[in-house]
């Protein structure tokens, strides 16, 4: 056995030689003093064990306080990241000046401070497009839009994936993030434009490049962008007439462009004057100023034109530049003209490279007024239609998407004509939202008619899911923050719910007072309705308008600021 150290060996003789008598109680009994002392002692180190234990475990407790803290803040912080990146929102991470910290924690406010019955409308608004989404992908795949009836898709735009394309943005912001990736996939290898077919410019514009660039803005997938670019090479030879002015038709494989022969060969005035966002955003993203040049010399053109109350009528000749006799509205053909003077201005951020474009607009909303009237008895505002000195009594649903254009223009003016415009909004608003609540079914019409002592009645009477009253709702709250505009486009979300909503898909109605429905989703449906739905129950810093510009397709576009000198250097 190897030997003992030697403090062993001592302490042990210590004990041998009787050491356990102090531990005997009598010989504390027999002096008390020793006693004392001894308890005390117990005392002493009782307490000193006590706390330390207390404080090792009172320390362990505030660790685990501690800890939790900071998990709980790791994961708000993570889900603030999941809901902000799934609206949109762009974050710059290097460089973060004292306006961008205050940004975000406005953004994060917002989030944390929603109504709860806004959070509940947002994502059932949410379900139904995925309830549209997922009936689209069963069974349309790839094609222009869904007929949910007969559970087929439908080329009705050359086989371009319109529905597809254009619910891409809606599926980014909604956070639907698998979906997006599904239709990311098919964009990047099978959507081909090489197709001989004739396509509307307009209708191609607003929907394919709107839809890829805004789809590049929010996620920075440069598939998108080079779709975009392919797409908008195909359509350039439109621009190519003797005053610069679009032909509205192209063949998409062979470059031919024409008009079609109901129009006597003209142009229509908003398919010509409706590209200036897509196609502006197209040259700021790759750096090519030709796209850009197409579309502001035909603004150009126009200004040429210009009359008086900047009120032109819907046909335009593409070779003299001169306009025919026609009907002059802010309905079908020629609504999105006069919002696009608008939006190019707030698209270049209101500098004085876009300033000729607010001059036209503020022009055009004096003749604007030129054509309001009010029903009887109820004093419904309403927009006319004219042709030469002549107004008619008769305003299209698409024409309601007039109240947003004047609410959002009439942050432009002073405060007088400010809020002179912001009323008359709100007063075309009602009207709007009367369209369809004056109907059975509580979805409105394409059409109203305004007679003495009738208010409004019904033209055409069929629903297509269209967006134009939603679009200014949405407008209306976020400018206003008057809650009543979120319960009219609530009712309104409801009728369709109740109305169009089908096993597979929605439809719309064939007449909005006996509810007969149709065969088709419109892809609009997705692009617009319901993303405008979802946005205005959404907070304000999701898709925050001094960020964003949207077409007339709903596609929000980033706004990026033109400099001063850029209208010398075209």
């Amino acid at each position: 056995m190897g030997k003992k150290s030697s403090s062993s060996a001592s302490s042990s003789s210590v004990w041998s030689r009787g050491g356990w008598r102090y531990l005997h109680p009598s010989r504390y009994l027999k002096k008390p003093k020793r006693l004392a002392l001894l308890i005390f002692a117990f005392l002493f180190l009782n307490y000193f064990l006590w706390d330390r234990r207390t404080l090792s475990s009172a320390h362990q407790l505030k660790v685990t306080e501690l800890n939790q803290q900071v998990t709980s803040l790791q994961n708000q912080v993570q889900e603030l990241k999941i809901k902000l990146r799934g609206a949109g929102v762009q974050r710059k991470i290097i460089g973060i000046g004292d306006n961008n910290i205050n940004n975000i924690k406005k953004k994060e406010a917002d989030l944390d401070d929603e109504d709860p019955i806004n959070i509940e409308r947002r994502q059932k608004v949410k379900e139904a497009m995925l309830h549209a989404w997922n009936a689209y992908e069963k069974y349309a795949w790839g094609q222009d839009e869904l007929q949910p009836q007969t559970k087929n898709g439908v080329d009705s735009f050359g086989g371009l994936g319109a529905t597809l394309v254009d619910s891409l943005d809606t599926l980014y912001i909604m956070g639907l993030k698998e979906q997006f990736q599904r239709a990311r996939e098919w964009v990047a290898n099978s959507l081909d434009f090489n197709k001989d077919y004739v396509a509307s410019v307009f209708e191609t514009t607003i929907r394919i490049v709107g839809g890829l660039l805004s789809a590049f803005d929010l996620s920075g997938d440069d598939i998108f962008l080079q779709k975009a670019r392919d797409i908008a090479d195909r359509l350039l030879p439109a621009w190519n007439t003797a005053s610069g002015i679009p032909y509205n038709r192209i063949n998409l494989a062979h470059g031919h462009a024409h008009n079609l022969r109901w129009a006597g060969g003209n142009s229509i005035l908003a398919d010509s004057g409706t590209e200036q966002l897509e196609f502006i955003a197209l040259s700021q993203r790759i750096n090519d100023p030709k796209y850009q040049q197409k579309v502001e010399n035909v603004i150009k053109e126009f200004h040429k034109i210009f009359p008086s109350d900047g009120l032109l009528p819907i046909y335009i000749n593409p070779h003299s530049g001169t306009t025919s006799h026609s009907t002059i509205t802010f309905g079908a053909m020629g609504d999105s003209f006069y919002e696009y003077l608008l939006k190019a201005w707030i698209q270049g951020n209101k500098t004085e490279a876009v300033k000729h474009y607010r001059d036209m607009w503020e022009t055009s909303m004096k003749g604007l007024q030129s054509l309001i009237r009010k029903s009887t008895p109820s004093s419904f505002a309403y927009i006319c239609e004219k042709t030469g000195n002549s107004l008619f009594d008769k305003m299209d649903e698409l024409a309601c998407f007039a109240p947003g254009m004047l609410a959002l223009g009439s942050i432009g003016y002073g405060p007088g004509e400010a809020e002179r415009f912001l009323a008359l909004a709100e007063e075309l608003a009602w009207t709007c939202y009367n369209f369809y609540q004056s109907t059975t079914t509580k979805l409105a019409g394409e059409n109203y008619f305004f007679r003495t002592g009738q208010d409004m009645t019904v033209g055409t009477s069929w629903n297509i899911l269209r967006p134009e009253t939603v679009e200014s709702l949405f407008y209306l709250w976020r400018l206003t923050g008057n809650k009543t505009y979120q319960e009219w486009g609530w009712n309104i979300f409801q009728a369709f719910e109740r109305n169009s909503r089908v096993e597979t898909g929605y439809v719309g109605l064939k007449d909005v007072n006996t509810g007969v429905k149709d065969n088709m989703m419109q892809s609009f449906y997705l692009a617009e309705t319901l993303k405008y739905l979802y946005l205005l129950f959404s907070p304000p810093s999701v898709i925050p308008l001094d960020e964003w510009v949207f077409n007339t397709e709903a596609h929000p576009l980033k706004i990026v600021t033109r400099s001063p000198d850029e209208r010398e250097e075209e």
